[in-house]
């Protein structure tokens, strides 16, 4: 009979999974941030290739007479121009006051609307379908009529808050009712009720799809605010700045504003996740 060759500790190693963190545990190829390439270079890399792709094809495809594609560096020489002399700084803060004061206010309301509906669900039967009706209404007709209905700013702060409460609706109404059935059940059995039951479990349970759906309604309140803008009668915003800079034809300054748009939107969209990392640490390895 052949003597059976016995491979090497190694080779027994790395073929036989071993216990997390004992000596004969088999190693893993390093991923990111273990050797291989970092997430932000490659971001980094891409974002750089973009730009060059977009030098390119606004150079020789749409290098025509109003083409309505300027280059990255037409763009950038013209929005640091703005900045520096104060267009951006006289307009910013108007449009971020409109979707700051839609944002609070459809949260809230959404909030407090999707504890009714969990709490009473015959609340849920009867203000359901008006709430789907309020995010399906084309704000191009909205706005005009909440342009005479209100004064001031309101009007753009209303549309943003058209485009925040649905959103967030949803969200916070999955999340309370995603709460552990054996949590609740413990809770009746101790007596509770369904205010004790939304307390004592409902609430945290509802935390991580509560900060997905208002991570969402970040950038939709930006977006509102400016829509409002172009249909309001607001004299400053950086939709009228948009507005302004299409009337005059400078297509840099359009695209500048656009994309600066675009930034805020996502710094207050990460804005909002970091806070909800820091407030859910129990759901930071679950996945919505």
């Amino acid at each position: 009979m052949s003597q059976l060759e016995v491979p090497p500790l190694g080779v027994v190693d790395d073929v036989v999974p071993a216990a997390p963190g004992a000596p004969g545990a088999a190693r893993l190829p390093k991923g990111d941030g273990e050797g291989g390439m970092p997430a932000w270079l490659g971001g980094l890399i891409g974002f750089a290739l973009l730009l060059v792709l977009w030098e390119v094809l606004a150079l020789t495809v749409f290098n025509s007479v109003g083409s309505g594609v300027p280059t990255p560096v037409s763009v950038v020489t013209q929005f640091w121009n703005d900045l520096t002399s104060g267009l951006y700084g006289r307009n910013v803060g108007q449009t971020l006051k409109e979707a700051a004061q839609g944002y609070v206010i459809a949260n809230v309301a959404a909030i407090v609307l999707a504890i009714a509906f969990v709490q009473v669900p015959v609340i849920e039967k009867a203000l359901l379908r008006l709430a789907i009706a309020s995010y399906c209404l084309p704000l191009i007709a909205v706005g005009p009529i909440l342009s005479f209905a209100l004064s001031g700013d309101r009007p753009q702060a209303a549309l943003a808050a058209l485009l925040v409460f649905f959103p967030t609706l949803v969200g916070v109404v999955l999340g309370l009712r995603s709460a552990d059935p054996a949590s609740l059940d413990v809770i009746y059995a101790a007596g509770g009720g369904r205010w004790s039951q939304l307390v004592k479990v409902r609430l945290r349970a509802a935390l991580p799809n509560t900060f997905a759906a208002l991570k969402i309604a970040a950038p939709s309140a930006i977006l509102g605010a400016i829509i409002g803008e172009y249909l309001g009668r607001q004299p400053n915003g950086l939709g009228i700045m948009m507005i302004d800079a299409e009337s005059s034809l400078n297509i840099s300054r359009t695209w500048g504003v656009a994309l600066f748009c675009a930034a805020i939107a996502g710094v207050c969209y990460y804005l909002t996740g970091v806070l909800g990392h820091l407030m859910t640490p129990w759901a930071r390895n679950t996945r919505s």
